[in-house]
């Protein structure tokens, strides 16, 4: 009975219709939840590990021969298949590099930043000498901020040509060997005109290895966090900068000693840059081909793309672009107007000694690293559009409490929680940015705001001195606070960020 049972469910089974083309199944690493199957040169891996199958045939049996896998230029000829049409085409080549690589190509861009962050807030700490010294007054001495200016307004519509021409390495090479240009004439103390000239080299150094930098880190697997990093050293380089420019000039030494040091980095910088960067160039060309061999797309877009005026044009159009620019325009303004003013303020209005209060700008570059290491991981978890805008609310009670308390210590703790809450702004928004822009425009895009948007970091500092001949250096906080109008207005503006960049 049993086995008349048994055989019954035996041939109910074997009564059923076989499934000779099953439908696709789900891939579980497919984040947007589309149904795909698996491309014929995906499963090209997979078939190199197997021996070759045993396929009868008339004349006997005879193995199988697996077709040569397609070369990229073969495969650049196809179209997009629809399981692989609607993903992104752009890729990064230190997604898939060797670790170390990776690190130290980002220790080079820290070390960078480092020296960026010592030669934007060393001025801060030198200016009273620097008037002392060529018997100038606010006005004229901030003639060295206009020409930094122009220096980052120059690079804006050339860091990508630059960048292409040239390749990763020898671009790093040129902006830094245009800092040590600037250093050398600045060290020789020339009349006062010299040094204003020096400052646009200076500007255009700091614009293109910094425009390269945000490039490269934002597009990392963990961008928010690399960016943290980089910008991090950045408040490091400004923290000790003002400790060192202060005690130097207090003692004696000439002003202009003082860039021996940066001077140093520099050289440092050229070295190690050249060498981390060095065949970035032919890795992402591997990793092109290899990741067109993978998801079986056509790569042509990416070679035979836009051309770079066409580029530069679809940046300039960009609502983010614009946007960002403008953000990062107010926010450079703000963070170097405190840095180079807020010393002068102190000595005019609270009657600071200038070998004890040159101290304050290096507090609050302090806060600024300590906010970049700090705060950009948290700002993550929680949203980064969310974090910016509650930091910029704190930004704005600590810029009313420097200016209203009437008490040197208690301002110099608050320039220090100014500096924090400041620090994580950034390295968010610089993630934000990218999550935004199409990946074919990362290059130009985050180059123009970079440049034109760290232009107001000099900008900003001229106006204030401007004013404060006329005025006075109170006159800092009243800008200060508009420009953190700008950031609140331009970030508002911001289009959403979709679910799949989240």
């Amino acid at each position: 009975m049993a086995s008349s049972g048994l055989g019954m469910l035996l041939e109910i089974e074997s009564s059923a219709p076989r499934i000779l083309s099953p439908p696709p199944t789900l891939r579980k690493d497919d984040r947007q939840g589309v149904t795909q199957r698996l491309s014929d040169f995906e499963l090209d891996e997979f078939k190199s590990f197997k021996s070759p199958a045993q396929i009868p045939t008339e004349q006997g049996i005879q193995p199988s021969v697996n077709p040569p896998s397609p070369t990229p230029s073969a495969l650049e000829g196809q179209a997009p298949t629809p399981a692989t049409e609607g993903r992104p085409m752009g890729w990064d080549a230190d997604r898939t590099t060797v670790s170390w690589k990776v690190k130290w190509r980002v220790l080079s861009t820290c070390l960078m930043q480092f020296g960026n962050g010592m030669n934007d807030s060393a001025p801060g700490a030198l200016i009273p000498y620097m008037e002392e010294h060529y018997h100038i007054g606010y006005a004229v001495v901030s003639l060295i901020f206009v020409t930094n200016a122009l220096g980052f307004l120059s690079v804006a519509p050339i860091a990508h040509s630059i960048e292409q021409k040239l390749g990763r390495s020898k671009s790093y090479g040129l902006a830094i060997t245009s800092l040590a240009v600037a250093y050398v004439i600045i060290i020789c103390q020339p009349p006062f005109p010299v040094v204003v000239v020096s400052f646009f080299l200076l500007g255009f150094g700091l614009a293109l290895n910094l425009a390269l930098s945000n490039v490269y880190c934002a597009n990392l697997p963990n961008a928010t966090t690399a960016l943290g990093c980089m910008h991090g050293s950045y408040g490091i380089g400004g923290t000790v900068a003002p400790l060192f420019a202060t005690a130097m000039a207090s003692h004696g030494i000439r002003w202009s000693f003082f860039y021996i040091l940066t001077l140093g980095v520099c050289l440092g910088n050229i070295g190690f840059s050249w060498w981390a960067f060095s065949n970035f160039e032919k890795e992402e060309t591997a990793e092109a081909q290899r990741v067109t061999r993978s998801a079986g797309h056509t790569a042509v877009n990416d070679v035979e793309g836009p051309t770079r005026t066409q580029i530069l044009k679809q940046s300039l159009k960009n609502r983010t672009t614009l946007l960002g620019a403008l953000f990062i325009f107010a926010y450079q303004g703000a963070e170097v107007s405190v840095s180079g003013w807020v010393v002068s303020f102190l000595i005019s209005y609270r009657h600071g000694d200038p070998s004890r209060v040159g101290y304050v700008s290096a507090g609050f570059w302090g806060g600024i690293t300590v906010g970049r290491f700090l705060l950009t991981r948290p700002a993550f978890k929680v949203g980064e559009k969310i974090a910016v805008l509650f930091m910029m609310a704190g930004a704005v009670a600590f810029q009313l409490l420097t200016w209203l308390v009437p008490n040197v210590i208690g301002e110099a703790v608050m320039v220090a929680i100014l500096g924090v809450l400041l620090g994580a702004v950034y390295p968010c928004s610089a993630s934000v940015f990218t999550k935004l822009l199409p990946r074919h425009l990362h290059i130009s895009s985050l180059s123009f705001i970079s440049a034109l948007g760290s232009s107001g970091g000099a900008v900003s500092p001229f106006f204030t001195g401007l004013l404060a001949q006329n005025v006075g250096t109170f006159v800092l906080h009243p800008i200060c606070l508009g420009l953190y109008g700008v950031m609140a207005a331009s970030w508002l503006m911001l289009p959403k960020i979709s679910k799949r960049s989240e």
